[in-house]
């Protein structure tokens, strides 16, 4: 995976089909003027959550004023007529080839944090050296990426791309969350979300 900054659109969405989803954010993102190298789309596996990732082409990002345009653009699609979507601008700071990169990632899990006063360099130092890549060499793991959030919250905003949602479970992804530097940090976590998605649409650029 090639490390890209990104424009994350979140929001909440109703009972409707991944298909009609689908269609609003293909609306959406042929109406927006931005090269996108990939355009991913994620649905809550158990949570009304939709996410929808635009890698933008080098590492250009996005102004202000393109945000707000954007963002009135999104809030005008029947599919978000019951919530407005937010869209933030993420940097990537890590990323990582897991154990079964090729292979098909059908679920994202995500793990989204702030840290506690003082805690952030820590936190993110054992992201980076431990936690992250002792995730990805987990079998099942098809990558995982890290982002920092620019625009809203929480900052930290950690990807696993997995073949299977109970990989969670096993005994080699248990082992890399047991250690003794996990154990020191992770009661810093602040504001933490922690969502599994299920993929609905990964496309390279048009």
């Amino acid at each position: 995976m090639e490390p890209r900054h990104c424009l994350l659109l979140k929001a909440v969405v109703d009972d409707s089909d991944d298909t009609t989803l689908l269609a609003g954010l293909t609306e959406l993102r042929q109406i927006l003027t931005v090269p996108f190298a990939e355009f991913a789309v994620y649905r809550g596996l158990q949570t009304p959550d939709l996410y929808a990732y635009g890698a933008l082409e080098g590492a250009a990002y996005r102004a202000d004023r393109d945000l707000q345009r954007f963002d009135a653009m999104a809030r005008q699609l029947p599919v978000f007529a019951t919530s407005a979507p937010a869209i933030d601008r993420l940097e990537n700071v890590f990323t990582a080839t897991g154990a079964s990169a090729g292979a098909s990632a059908g679920f994202r899990y995500i793990v989204e944090t702030d840290a506690a006063d003082g805690w952030e360099e820590d936190i993110f130092r054992w992201y980076d050296a431990e936690h992250m890549p002792g995730l990805a060499a987990v079998p099942g793991c098809v990558g995982a990426q890290r982002f920092l959030n620019r625009d809203g919250g929480p900052r930290s905003h950690a990807c696993y791309d997995l073949t299977d949602p109970n990989i969670l479970q096993t005994a080699a992804w248990l082992a890399v969350r047991r250690t003794a530097w996990s154990d020191r940090v992770r009661p810093q976590f602040r504001n933490t979300r922690r969502t599994m998605f299920r993929s609905l649409l990964v496309s390279s650029s048009q």
